[in-house]
Parts: structure tokens; C-alpha cells; sequence
């Protein structure tokens, strides 16, 4: 699978439809952007069961804002609809594998758990 480009009308939908979905936040003029690109879309083939989605935010300056987006390439991973990864920075292959490797290993009803205790104690405050 290759990457698909995510925009404003259907980021959120493939973030809640898909497992995983890993985004990249780049931009044309970005040196390292241009760098991690084809990292992220080698993965992509290597992990046809993965979305990989690319942001540029450039065209997306709503999205990336709203995603809180202040650095690029940002790389983000969901599952099951919750973020569960952001880092920026251009990530070499194998920290890449890594980021995906953890993905995959999360215990999602743990994370579920924490989530849900979180918005507890922020509604509480």
C-alpha cells in the first residue's frame, strides 16, 4: 500500500475506520521532510495491514493547527482511534519499524483504561 493524502474532510473518519494509522505532517520546502518521505512510504508497502497517511501543512494549515503541529516532519501514530505516538523529527528506517513495532504490541484496553481516567480527572478539575 502506498501513502494517501489526508485532509481536513476525511483525516478524523480514517483515524476512527482504520487499526493503525501513522500520519507524517510535512511540507515541500521542509529539507528533512523530504528525507523521512520515502522511509515512510517504503514502510507503507512493508505494512500493507497499516494506513499511511501524509499532512501537508502547507495545504492543511487548519488540520496541522488544530493537531497541534509546531515542528515538521511530525510523525503521529493512532490505534484504535486514540493517538498513541507523536514525535517530530525525520526518524531513520529502523526507529520507524520501532514506532511501529510498539504500536502494534500496545495493549489497547490498557490504553482505553488510562484514557478514560485521564478524562475523569480532567473533567474533575
Amino acid at each position: 500500500m502506498t501513502t494517501q493524502a489526508l485532509t481536513a474532510a476525511n483525516f478524523e473518519q480514517t483515524v476512527l475506520d482504520n487499526d493503525i494509522v501513522l500520519v507524517d505532517f510535512w511540507a515541500a520546502w521542509c529539507g528533512p521532510c523530504r528525507t523521512f518521505a520515502p522511509i515512510f512510504e517504503n514502510a507503507s508497502t512493508t505494512h500493507p495491514d497499516i494506513i499511511f497517511g501524509k499532512v501537508d501543512t502547507e495545504a492543511e494549515q487548519a488540520l496541522s493547527g488544530g493537531a497541534g503541529i509546531t515542528s515538521i516532519p511530525t510523525l503521529m501514530a493512532f490505534r484504535g482511534g486514540i493517538l498513541v505516538f507523536s514525535q517530530p523529527g525525520a526518524l531513520p528506517a529502523s526507529a520507524l519499524e520501532q514506532v511501529i513495532a510498539g504500536v502494534r504490541g500496545l495493549d489497547m484496553d490498557d490504553v482505553r483504561t488510562k484514557v478514560a481516567a485521564s478524562q475523569t480527572a480532567n473533567a474533575a478539575t
